[in-house]
């Protein structure tokens, strides 16, 4: 009796497995920002994510061919550093983007959480993920900014 219970549940799991083992995990080519930035695309208007030689970092907006756009009524907030004591960075506009007022923290791995409000008043749309400086292997770029497909 429990072979009939068991025997459909494993053909379930192994036709599972098998079937996400043979997917093709190579990811489509990514486009590099105008800066040489991350491009945060579940934002609209995408972003680009710049970290700056000072440490500072750049929010640009670009349009749907990664054209910079001038900044509008946008609200930029980041937060990064280590877990235990985050930095929330706070953004001045400037003329073709949004400047960060504080530096990121020393160090080269840890994880940002970008905030951006269209307007004032509305919902903030999110984007999370981790702020690595090191320099690709493979392409100019720093690791958090790679358009290259090989794992992070």
């Amino acid at each position: 009796m429990k072979t009939t219970r068991i025997l459909p549940l494993a053909i379930a799991i192994l036709t599972s497995l098998t079937l996400h083992a043979g997917k093709n995990h190579s990811h489509e080519k990514k486009e590099p920002g105008p800066n040489g930035g991350r491009i945060l695309t579940s934002i609209e208007p995408h972003a680009e994510f710049l970290v700056t030689a000072d440490r500072k970092v750049q929010i640009t907006f670009v349009d749907d061919a990664f054209k910079p756009i001038a900044p509008a009524a946008q609200v930029v907030t980041v937060t990064t550093g280590e877990r235990s004591a985050p930095v929330k960075m706070t953004f001045a506009k400037t003329e073709t983007a949004f400047l960060s007022e504080q530096t990121v923290p020393e160090g080269n791995n840890f994880p940002v959480v970008v905030q951006i409000k269209p307007s004032p008043d509305a919902k903030a749309m999110v984007e999370k993920f981790t702020l690595n400086l090191s320099n690709c292997p493979d392409c100019k770029y720093a690791e958090y900014a790679c358009i290259c497909s090989h794992t992070h």
